[in-house]
């Protein structure tokens, strides 16, 4: 069993930063994905980016050039840094991790940007 927690969310001006934490504990492999997704209301869930214990990333285009990923193998936790934050960046900020093609989630951080 995987227990993925969160920290790091809350609410900032457009244009500021926050930085996402989450641990992971439990049953884990050496080889797995971690990253993060988000929801905000009335959409789907989607990714904002993931990184392989090896070091490759995943970015979605909205997060391209203004967030930044990374991640401790060494303490099972992976880093989501946000910078020149927008309003509709404003979401619910869930943890994956993904070990073969099982998911684990976090139980989400809210993350809102005011105008």
């Amino acid at each position: 069993q995987v227990k993925l927690v969160e920290s790091g969310g809350g609410l900032v001006q457009a244009g500021g930063s926050l930085r996402l934490s989450c641990e992971a504990s439990g049953s884990i492999t050496s080889i797995n994905r971690m990253g993060w997704y988000r929801q905000a209301p009335g959409k789907q869930r989607e990714l904002v980016a993931s990184m392989h214990s090896g070091g490759s990333t995943i970015y979605a285009d909205s997060a391209k050039d203004r967030f930044t990923i990374s991640r401790d193998n060494a303490k099972n936790t992976v880093y989501l840094q946000m910078n020149s934050l927008k309003p509709e960046d404003t979401a619910v900020y869930y943890c994956n991790l993904r070990v073969f093609s099982l998911d684990s989630w976090g139980q989400g951080t809210q993350v809102t940007v005011s105008s």
